[in-house]
């Protein structure tokens, strides 16, 4: 178990943790909260022993294998598989031991190193990767690609995966959440539930934390306080503790105040003098009970825009996506994602936008936010739309030398030149106090955007996007970056909002908070969602089952080799002229030349079957010498793992290792062929049926 008792934590000169006490036990899995600042970032680095306890005790067990993300960005030219696979740090030294071993003459080392090389799961290392790739939602097209060739929120979520691929007893997760859309998180939330080590997770998204943990550790003044139970248990069973001590303060105050009174009253009377002094001591001796101090809530709204259009916009059979690059070839087509969205958007409405990944949930939100141009149809925007975009990549566009203010002042500019100002004061000091709502005041003004963290970037285009008074509000994953008040701030100021919303996010609470209606994205179209976010779940599941079926399907088909390919492409053709012509079979002649026909037809029929025969008798006789031959493998693979379960001298250990390693190898190779020959069999079936 972790035990932490009576720890002090600093940070510089300040004092993040003061005598906290807490133990996690074996197979918990914790759901690490508290505000922004509080420490939890430092508790994550005490874990793993990047920062040391200042005083106090701190205890986890020597033998226990550690698991957590890097936050580096990583910059190679691996492939996604392989990146993956070095995770597995087991595996890793597995490896480096067989080489070593490889390169002296002891056999005993060299069996022992291809054991622990087997049971490190060297076998099946490559499908265990790429099964967590493409659950959190990279498509099969993509397992080799270079990993410098993926965008960065794609690499953090490769580097999510080789945590995920490293055997630990410890799982430290800081945010996994932030880069993932609503498909791979659903993935990611049924891993971690069948995960059987101890997990500690920072996250601000309250349904995931909901459905991971069944431990809250709360980070609340210095102390760490302990509840039994997820995020929302955690939230009744400290507002019941809230209201406890509030009681027992105004209490206290109330006896405390009788005390002073009875004291003051009484102190200057000789009769009552010791009475008086025995109050003064009590009051001494009494253990003061904290006021409630009520953590600074962060609140904000839309202010009402300045008109409301209705429909706001009109899609008719539009088409989004890209056009072709500069660079390429004259003549090359654009990439069509969406096709023939026929929709309107009317005032008031407040729609979810649900879609698989790269299904197009983006691309249609920025093409109705005038960042892409439609490829097709037409858009029709209400007359005095004024459209308010939170994009995905928007802190990014922030300037890191500048400060808040300098960006309100550009906005100002801005607004003014394109006159687009709807009302707003555009002075300095209007535009400091407006900052002050978002908590962006004293000194933040003025300081870089650079240094600041991602939650308050984020804040900060929050205020930039409420200051234009938008009528129509295109908000693409808002919270990746904020933390859970600054959540609760943006749902409540979005119910309130009197335009129009129209939300992709992954964080279901916002969903379920704000939208009444979804629209989902999928197989090249937009259609209305009829069910709610459990059903949409569930959705996810059976459409992953689908594309992962074609991927099959097609990787099967690629590896069909041309020349099994070329004679089905050859039958196909007489098939269709030899089909009869429709004729009227109750005429005298028909009636005549029917035993003629039926004659004719049986010999086509015979014929064709012949030459089905013909074209699958190559296939089918290798077909059937591969069968034979991974039956024996089979048994000899059997054999050497009956053999290998068993005392043996090591060079003998040695020689069933590599001997184990080839058997597996070569059958690999035997059953993509095995799929192959049926598919290809299957294939000349279908053509000339």
């Amino acid at each position: 178990m972790i035990t932490i008792k009576n720890v002090t934590l600093r940070r510089c000169a300040k004092v993040l943790l003061e005598g906290a006490t807490v133990t996690l036990n074996p197979g918990e899995k914790v759901g690490l909260v508290g505000r922004n600042g509080a420490g939890k970032s430092s508790l994550f680095a005490l874990l793993n022993g990047n920062l040391q306890e200042d005083t106090g005790e701190f205890y986890i067990p020597t033998q226990w294998r550690m698991g957590q993300v890097s936050q580096d960005m990583p910059e190679t030219e691996q492939s996604a598989t392989e990146f993956v696979i070095e995770g597995d740090t087991v595996l890793n030294d597995a490896r480096a031991e067989v080489k070593a071993a490889e390169t002296t003459d002891d056999g005993e080392r060299l069996g022992n190193a291809y054991m622990a090389l087997y049971d490190a799961g060297e076998h099946d290392a490559q499908s265990r990767a790429q099964a967590l790739i493409l659950g959190l939602g990279f498509k099969t097209t993509e397992l080799d690609n270079p990993v410098n060739s993926f965008s960065g929120g794609w690499r953090m979520r490769l580097q999510l995966a080789r945590a995920l691929m490293c055997p630990s007893d410890l799982l430290l997760l800081d945010e996994p959440t932030n880069h993932l859309d609503l498909d791979a998180l659903v993935w990611l939330e049924a891993w971690l539930k069948r995960y059987e080590g101890t997990m500690v997770v920072i996250s601000h998204d309250r349904e995931f934390l909901d459905a991971v943990t069944n431990v809250t550790l709360h980070i609340d003044a210095g102390k760490l306080v302990r509840y039994g139970g997820n995020y929302s248990k955690f939230e009744d069973m400290r507002a019941e503790q809230m209201e406890l001590q509030q009681n027992a303060f105004a209490k206290q105050q109330d006896k405390i105040a009788h005390l002073q009174k009875f004291i003051a009253r009484f102190k200057a009377k000789a009769s009552k003098a010791k009475q008086a002094q025995s109050r003064v001591k009590a009051l001494d001796r009494m253990e003061k009970i904290a006021p409630l101090l009520a953590e600074a809530d962060f609140s904000f709204e839309f202010k009402e825009p300045a008109n409301l259009p209705n429909p706001m916009l009109s899609m008719q059979g539009v088409s989004v996506g890209y056009t072709a690059p500069a660079d390429a070839p004259a003549g090359t087509p654009p990439t069509v994602i969406v096709h023939n969205v026929s929709r309107s958007v009317l005032a008031g409405q407040r729609i979810g936008i649900l879609g698989a990944n790269g299904q197009g949930k983006s691309t249609l939100v920025k093409t109705i936010a005038r960042d892409l141009g439609a490829l097709g149809g037409e858009v029709t925007e209400g007359k005095g739309l004024n459209i308010g975009y939170f994009a995905q990549q928007e802190l990014d566009v922030l300037h890191p030398a500048d400060n808040p203010l300098d960006h309100m002042i550009a906005l100002a500019k801005k607004l003014t030149n394109d006159g687009k100002l709807a009302g707003q004061a555009t002075r300095e000091q209007d535009l400091r106090s407006f900052l002050g709502q978002f908590n962006f005041g004293g000194d933040m003004v003025k300081q870089a955007v650079g240094s600041m963290s991602g939650g308050e970037k984020a804040r900060l285009v929050l205020c930039m996007l409420v200051w234009q008074r938008p009528n129509l509000l295109l908000m693409d994953e808002p919270t990746n970056h904020l933390d859970l008040a600054t959540r609760e701030a943006l749902s409540m100021a979005l119910n309130e909002f009197e335009g129009t919303v129209m939300l992709v996010s992954h964080d279901r609470a916002l969903l379920r908070a704000v939208c009444d209606e979804f629209w989902m994205v999928s197989r090249g179209g937009v259609e209305p969602f009829d069910g709610d976010l459990d059903d949409y779940q569930r959705y996810l599941l059976d459409e992953g089952k689908r594309l992962r079926a074609e991927a099959v399907a097609a990787a099967n088909a690629a590896v069909l080799k041309p020349a099994v390919v070329a004679p089905v492409a050859e039958v196909a053709t007489p098939v269709v002229q030899a089909a009869p012509p429709v004729v009227n079979t109750n005429s005298p002649a028909a009636k005549a030349a029917a035993p003629i026909a039926s004659r004719d037809q049986r010999k086509e029929d015979a014929q064709l079957r012949k030459d089905i025969n013909e074209k699958k008798r190559p296939l089918k006789k290798e077909l059937d010498g591969v069968e034979k031959t991974m039956a024996t493998l089979e048994s000899e693979k059997t054999a050497l793992h009956d053999k290998l379960a068993t005392p043996l001298p090591p060079a003998d250990i040695a020689e069933a290792g590599k001997r184990l390693k080839a058997v597996e190898d070569e059958l690999a190779q035997l059953e993509l062929r095995w799929l192959e020959l049926t598919e290809a069999m299957d294939a000349i079936e279908a053509a000339m049926a």
